[in-house]
């Protein structure tokens, strides 16, 4: 059975994470539902240079498109009505790649005015995983706070710090870094960066 697995984009920067995940995710046939804030498509636009439509239809397809797959399922922030917004048919885990400091400010206050929103809230009230991966820095005390309430919550704070004990020898593998940390708590298997103690010539 398919894992389902809820990737949320948001406006901070760092959207090419987020991208990388979903790719990842649609390697191992994992079941990805797409959610993207207005920021998050507008920085998304500006760093990646991939134009998303508003509306959800010929959003989808331009996603499966960029992504070469049909297996990917994509919902406007306003839809109350889809699926993942109900308890009753939670996903496994949901992802926030990248986290906005005000995302995560209304998920700490349990607040649910968006689909992704509620979908965080969900995962919280149902035990499922919710990885936030925040790219805000310095964070000042009300993130940290916010930041606290939900790691006391249940969920888990993954900020995007790649590593650079193995080397790496372009953005890209940094981002591969980042995103296989999410990966490794989502117990997917994947060969994106060397781990400790791991010989350099088995990366590839």
């Amino acid at each position: 059975m398919k894992k389902k697995i809820v990737v949320g984009i948001t406006g901070a920067s760092g959207s090419i994470y987020g991208l990388r995940l979903i790719e990842e995710l649609l390697r191992v046939q994992t079941e990805v539902s797409v959610l993207i804030s207005d920021a998050g498509r507008q920085v998304l636009s500006f760093e990646t240079g991939l134009q998303l439509d508003e509306d959800p239809v010929a959003c989808r397809e331009q996603l499966c498109d960029h992504f070469s797959s049909d297996d990917l399922l994509y919902h406007a922030m306003n839809d109350f009505f889809a699926p993942v917004a109900s308890g009753s048919s939670a996903p496994d885990a949901v992802v926030i790649c990248p986290c906005s400091m005000g995302t995560l400010g209304r998920i700490a206050a349990g607040l649910s005015d968006s689909l992704l929103e509620r979908v965080a809230d969900v995962a919280l009230k149902e035990q499922k995983k919710l990885l936030l991966v925040p790219r805000e820095t310095p964070f000042n005390q009300i993130h940290l706070e916010n930041l606290l309430r939900i790691s006391q919550a249940g969920g888990q704070i993954l900020p995007a710090m790649p590593a650079f004990y193995q080397q790496p020898q372009s953005v890209e593998e940094m981002v591969d870094f980042v995103v296989g940390k999410v990966l490794d708590q989502l117990g997917v298997e994947h060969a994106l960066f060397v781990r400790w103690g791991e010989d350099n010539e088995d990366k590839h």
